[in-house]
């Protein structure tokens, strides 16, 4: 297997400049170019496509990347099931969780993982669900954690744990001070949202459709505590998880208007590629999500 040329093959490809891709791997240029020949006399083929503009891939240089992204998650997975062939829980774990769950549900329950598994190293990438959906697929990361749905058919999903959505707003909004208020009483308010791509904007729509409900005014903010800040000092309200305002509520920095309806909740969900389902690193993981939130899959 060519697996410095591989590497370097699928640098070059995500950073499109050989300089770069020079600079992050450690290599000289000609190193990169040698490289890139290599690949090219074994496959028999050209793989970019180089004008003074621009380096594009060729159609074969676009399979290649695809299964080259799979040949080195293998590879990774056969020298981590060596490992765990000596009885070592060793090695990375890389996770992908969206803004929610890396955010504010995650880091207690990491802390305590590694206390069981120092050797381990973990790594954690945070974006919206669209974005952790899309390093799943790409194996940039081992599982992802989502608060969204996916309709991605070759990822494999799995739910962990239910989670509570509140409606939260500044302790000077009328609605708050209230005891309690109707659906009804949402009516042209303005709201702050997440992101397009975000589990909690996707929520937030549908929450927003199914109650027919007219906004009078939509600030997008891609982050929770920008979310919350800008309710503190506003007069706008908000669809946020629980575990997002637990402290700012305690604090009372936020309150919950509380609505004479049932609670929402939602599911939060791991996802991985089916290729990745034999990493022990990985097992351990999931048996130990399931083990502290006891979510039983249907």
């Amino acid at each position: 297997m060519y697996y410095d040329e591989l590497k370097t093959f699928i640098t070059l490809a995500e950073v499109k400049n050989f300089t770069k891709t020079a600079e992050i791997l450690h290599l000289s240029q000609p190193s990169v170019s040698l490289h890139i020949k290599n690949l090219e006399k074994e496959f028999q083929t050209k793989l970019f496509i180089r004008s003074p503009k621009r380096l594009r891939m060729t159609p074969t240089g676009e399979l290649l990347y695809d299964r080259a992204k799979q040949m080195m998650a293998l590879y990774e997975q056969t020298k981590q099931d060596i490992l765990e062939h000596h009885h070592a829980i060793k090695g990375e774990l890389k996770i992908g969780a969206s803004f929610t769950i890396g955010e504010y549900i995650l880091p207690p329950f990491l802390l305590d993982f590694q206390e069981h598994y120092p050797e381990l190293e973990l790594e954690v990438m945070i974006g919206n669900t669209k974005e952790i959906v899309e390093l799943v697929k790409s194996y940039q990361v081992d599982i992802g954690l989502i608060e969204g749905q996916t309709n991605e058919k070759e990822l494999s999903v799995h739910p962990f744990m239910q989670d509570e959505l509140v409606i939260v707003a500044s302790n000077r909004h009328e609605l708050a001070q209230k005891g309690e208020v109707t659906i009804a009483e949402l009516q042209n308010e303005a709201w702050v949202a997440r992101e397009v791509g975000s589990g909690t904007r996707e929520y937030f729509n549908h929450f927003i459709r199914s109650n027919g409900l007219k906004v009078k005014s939509l600030m997008i903010i891609s982050s929770n505590q920008g979310i919350k800040e800008t309710l503190i000092s506003g007069n706008a309200l908000s669809l946020l998880s629980r575990s997002v305002v637990a402290r700012d509520i305690e604090h009372g920095h936020l309150s919950i208007v509380r609505l004479k309806h049932s609670p929402f909740y939602r599911m939060l969900s791991y996802v991985y590629m089916p290729i990745m389902e034999t990493k022990q690193n990985m097992h351990i993981f999931i048996q130990a999500l399931k083990k502290k939130w006891a979510c039983t899959e249907k």
